[in-house]
C-alpha cells in the first residue's frame, strides 16, 4: 500500500501512508481510537475505496472496490466478533466453503461427500478436531474462529486480516491461535495481527508498524522495539501513569453479598464494597466473574445467598430490580448486552433516564440531547454528534457510552465486566479515570478482571476468583502479578 489518502466529509483520515507485509510475515498494525489503523485495513479488504494511492500484491496494481474484489485477489479477513461471519444454522463444512458456493465456484449439484472430505482435510492440516458436520451454532467461540480460519485456507489467501482475534478467547485459546497462525505463515500467507494486547505483540509478530493520527508513525523488526517504544509512537508521549488513581475517601459499605450460588460457576460467593473503595475480582476465563456480574444484575436467579445495596436487601429478580436498588452493571459483550448498536448515542445514552425527559408520556427533545450532550462531553466520546449511530464508534468510545448511560441514575454500585477488552491503550487510561472519579463520588465500584495489571494499578481490594469461589484478598500493595495467577489457577494453598 503506498501513498493512501481518504478524507470523511473533508476531514482527513489518512495521509500518504504507507504499509507492506512480506509473504510469511506476521506483522503487527497498531494504534489508539482515531489512529486510521481501521481505515487503511478497510481500504485493503475492500470496504472503502482510497481517495488517492495504490495497492498492490505481488507487484500486480488492485483496484479494490468491494470486498468480493479483495477476496478475489486473495485477502480475508478474520475478525473478532466471529458471528457475523458465520450463519449459525449451516454445518461447519458448509460455513468453511461458504464463498464458494456463493459466488458460484462449483457446479449446479453439491458432492457433498467431496464438500465434508474437504473440510475435513483442510481441518486436519490445522491440527483441529471439529466434526464437519456439526452445526456452527453449536461451537465454542474459539472454534468459530477455527472454522473462519479453515475458510481462509480454503479461498487459498495470500493476505490474512487478524482485527482483535485473542480478545474473546482464554489464554489457551490464544495459544492455539497463536500455533494455527505460525503454521499459516510457514505456507507463505502474509498476516496482518492488529490487537490493543502489547505483550501478545511481541510474542508472535515479525515486524510492527504504529499509526497516529492518520499517519505510519515507525515500522521496525519486533526486536528492534520494546513496550516503551510503543507506547511512546501511539500515544505521542510516554505513558508513565498508565493507572490513574483518583483520591476518595472509603466510607460504608454499599454493596453486601452473601453466599451467592449459581451452579458450579458461583460457588457461595462473599465479598464487600464500600462508598468510594474499587474492588476488583481477578480470575482465568471460566472462573465465574461474568456469571457472578450477571447475578448481581437479575440477568440470572441465584439458588441461594443475598445481596444488599446500601443496607438494603435487595430482591434481584431481573435487571430492573437491579437498576431499581441503585446496582448497574458494564458487561463484557457490550456490543450484544450493553448498548444498542444500530442505536444512535443520543437513545442509548437515554434508555435508563427516560423517566426524567418524559411528561405526560412525551418525550422532551431538548432534555434527551441534554442529558446526551453533557455525557458525550464529561466523558470525552468521540462521535461526530450525538446522532451518529453507535455500532460506528471505536470499541474504546462504545464503552464510554455503554458506561455513560448509567451516570444520571441514582446508581450506588457500578459493576464492571472486562471494561477494557478490545479497547485500545489510550481510550483504556480514559476508562480508568472515571472509573476513579465514579469511585471520588462515593459510589462502590466491583471491577471483574482477567488483566492483573488491571487491578494491581486500579483497586483498593482485590479478591481472586477460582473454581466459582473467592480463595484469596489482597490489600493495594500486597498483590504481584505472579502471585495473582498462582491463586487464581491453583485456587488453594501458599506458592513455594
Amino acid at each position: 500500500m503506498s501513498g493512501i489518502n481518504k478524507s470523511f466529509s473533508g476531514v482527513k483520515a489518512l495521509h500518504d501512508a504507507e504499509f507492506a507485509v512480506r509473504a510469511g510475515e506476521i506483522h503487527a498494525l497498531l494504534g489508539a481510537n482515531g489512529a486510521g489503523k481501521s481505515t487503511l485495513m478497510k481500504i485493503l479488504s475492500g470496504a472503502y475505496v482510497a481517495d488517492v494511492g495504490t495497492i498492490r500484491l505481488d507487484g500486480r496494481e488492485l483496484e479494490l472496490r468491494t470486498p468480493a474484489d479483495a477476496k478475489a485477489a486473495g485477502i480475508h479477513c478474520v475478525y473478532q466478533e466471529v458471528d457475523t461471519s458465520l450463519v449459525a444454522q449451516l454445518s461447519v463444512a458448509e460455513n468453511i466453503f461458504l464463498d464458494r458456493i456463493a459466488t458460484h465456484k462449483t457446479s449446479a449439484w453439491l458432492n457433498w461427500g467431496r464438500l465434508y472430505m474437504e473440510a475435513e482435510k483442510l481441518l486436519s492440516e490445522l491440527g483441529l478436531r471439529i466434526p464437519v458436520r456439526k452445526r456452527v451454532a453449536e461451537l465454542t467461540l474459539a472454534e468459530k474462529q477455527m472454522v473462519l480460519i479453515a475458510r481462509v485456507m480454503a479461498e487459498e489467501a495470500k493476505i490474512v486480516i487478524f482485527d482483535e482475534p485473542t480478545a474473546p478467547l482464554s489464554t489457551e485459546e490464544t495459544e492455539r491461535l497463536f500455533q494455527i497462525m505460525n503454521k499459516l505463515k510457514e505456507t507463505g500467507i502474509g498476516l496482518v495481527f492488529i490487537s490493543h494486547r502489547l505483550h501478545e505483540v511481541f510474542q508472535i509478530c515479525d515486524t510492527i508498524t504504529v499509526m497516529r493520527d492518520g499517519r505510519i508513525i515507525v515500522t521496525e523488526p519486533a526486536s528492534a522495539l520494546d513496550t516503551a517504544d510503543v507506547i511512546q509512537a501511539m500515544l505521542g508521549r510516554s505513558l508513565e501513569d498508565e493507572y490513574p488513581k483518583a483520591e476518595a475517601n472509603i466510607g460504608q459499605t454499599v454493596l453486601s453479598v452473601k453466599d451467592l450460588a449459581h451452579g458450579q460457576r458461583v460457588r457461595g460467593v462473599d465479598l464487600e464494597v464500600r462508598r468510594g473503595e474499587i474492588v476488583a475480582v481477578v480470575g482465568l476465563v471460566g472462573a465465574g466473574k461474568t456469571e457472578l456480574s450477571r447475578l448481581l444484575f437479575g440477568a440470572d436467579s441465584p439458588e441461594r445467598g443475598t445481596v444488599e445495596v446500601d443496607g438494603k436487601r435487595a430482591n434481584l429478580a431481573s435487571p430492573t430490580d437491579a437498576i431499581g436498588s441503585g446496582l448497574v452493571l458494564v458487561p463484557e459483550e457490550r456490543r450484544k448486552e450493553g448498548i444498542l448498536v444500530e442505536e444512535s448515542v443520543l437513545h442509548n445514552l437515554s434508555l435508563p433516564v427516560l423517566r426524567q425527559m418524559t411528561k405526560w408520556g412525551i418525550l422532551s427533545g431538548a432534555r434527551e440531547k441534554s442529558n446526551a450532550s453533557g455525557v458525550v462531553e464529561r466523558l470525552g466520546v468521540k462521535t461526530p454528534s450525538v446522532n451518529q449511530l453507535t455500532g460506528y464508534l471505536s470499541g474504546g468510545n462504545q464503552q464510554k457510552v455503554a458506561i455513560g448511560k448509567w451516570l444520571n441514575t441514582d446508581a450506588d454500585v457500578f459493576v464492571f465486566d472486562e471494561p477494557t477488552k478490545g479497547v485500545d491503550i489510550g481510550a483504556k487510561r480514559d476508562i480508568f479515570v472515571i472509573i476513579g472519579q465514579l469511585a471520588a463520588q462515593g459510589k462502590g465500584i466491583l471491577y471483574l478482571t482477567c488483566e492483573f495489571a488491571e487491578a494491581i494499578g486500579l483497586a483498593d481490594r482485590i479478591l481472586v476468583m477460582c473454581d466459582g469461589r473467592i480463595v484469596k484478598q489482597f490489600h493495594r500493595g500486597e498483590a504481584t502479578q505472579e502471585n495473582l495467577l498462582y491463586y487464581a489457577s491453583a485456587g488453594q494453598g501458599e506458592p513455594a
